[in-house]
């Protein structure tokens, strides 16, 4: 505990994971509070919203926090490529009556990049993490000068010596199992990420910098196996879902209490990236991998206004359900009190 103490300031061995799209700083305030390590995804914010939220969770919680970016390099546009895919999804627009013609375009979400860090420096937050790497060394000094404690996550054990080499201060060790994007960054083969509790003691070895786990961890029991294995603390996202203070919207709330969260699959239908997910219509008839999607993230666009069709109507057909590949932890109560449950065995 010492160890995690230095590092990140923290009581309790619990990293909430960012999960952009279904949380704002309330969450993270939450568990900051409750002694975890709350966290803020910032991929989908504008400098202004990135702004709004930070001053929230400054006025929150006097206790450390983390905000997260992404760190990949934006794709430049191909319009072949987003013909094709929107000619792909033609047959469901044509049933929801969509005007292809009308659909706007955009990325969804950005880069880490110097607007993000001129925040940061403005603000000073005791964690900045990161998905897809490391931003550009010009940026990751930026963010250093600040203090900051730099996170991000390896999906290999080659990624967390990347990692460790280029200036991360800890490893968040991404397993298979893991809801949401994908981390890797070396490599686009899904097949060399091993699963959680696989991966985790291969990247303790291998980096001398402290190691978290992620990926399946969903109870007190997952944490503190994590713990046993080597980590310093466990990174928990899916099981924060269904907390009173998530935004998880109410088709994905009923997906995480159904059976159909047991099925999940990576698919990269929604953004263009491998991610985990509820399988659900979208990713049956169009996936789970489709190579014609547009790069990540510009495939978000062209599936946005199915999902706010199939929403309006009820139903998560078209809605990236992220959920990882242990949902039994989801509970409708205050995070701060499943904060406290995850750590009581640790």
């Amino acid at each position: 505990m010492d160890r995690l103490r230095e590092l990140l300031g923290i009581e309790l061995p619990i990293i909430q994971a960012p999960m952009a799209g279904v949380q704002g700083s309330a969450l993270a305030i939450a568990v900051s509070n409750a002694g975890g390590l709350g966290s803020l995804p910032c991929a989908m914010l504008t400098p202004d919203a990135l702004r709004k939220e930070l001053g929230a969770l400054r006025a929150g919680t006097s206790k450390p926090f983390n905000v997260n970016f992404f760190a990949h390099t934006a794709p430049a546009p191909d319009e072949a490529a987003e013909r094709a895919w929107r000619e792909r999804l033609g047959p469901y627009y044509r049933e929801f009556g969509i005007d292809p013609a009308s659909l706007p375009a955009g990325p969804g979400r950005l880069p880490f990049d110097a607007a993000a860090a001129e925040v940061v420096e403005e603000f000073r937050p005791a964690i900045v993490s990161f998905h897809f790497g490391l931003p550009a060394p010009e940026l990751l000094a930026r963010v250093k000068r600040t203090g900051a404690k730099v996170l991000s996550s390896a999906t290999t054990v080659e990624e967390a010596r990347w990692l460790e080499a280029h200036g991360a201060d800890a490893v968040i060790a991404q397993g298979l199992e893991a809801g949401g994007h994908r981390g890797h960054f070396l490599s686009d083969d899904l097949t060399l990420q091993p699963g959680t509790f696989a991966l985790l003691p291969q990247v303790v070895r291998a980096v001398k910098v402290p190691v978290i786990a992620a990926g399946g961890i969903a109870d007190a029991r997952g944490v503190a196996a994590a713990l046993t294995l080597g980590a310093v603390a466990a990174q928990v996202g899916t099981a924060y879902l269904l907390c009173r203070e998530a935004t998880t919207s109410p088709v994905h709330r009923e997906a995480l209490k159904s059976e159909a969260a047991r099925h999940t699959a990576l698919t990269n239908v929604f953004t263009g990236r491998p991610a985990r997910g509820i399988v659900n219509r979208a990713i049956r008839e169009l996936g789970p991998l489709n190579p014609m999607a547009p790069a990540f993230p510009l495939a978000t666009a062209a599936i946005l206004p199915l999902r706010a069709k199939a929403e309006a109507a009820r139903s998560g057909d078209f809605s990236p359900l992220w959920c990882g590949e242990n949902p039994e932890g989801c509970k409708e109560v205050g995070a701060a009190e499943l904060t406290r449950e995850l750590a009581s065995l640790a």
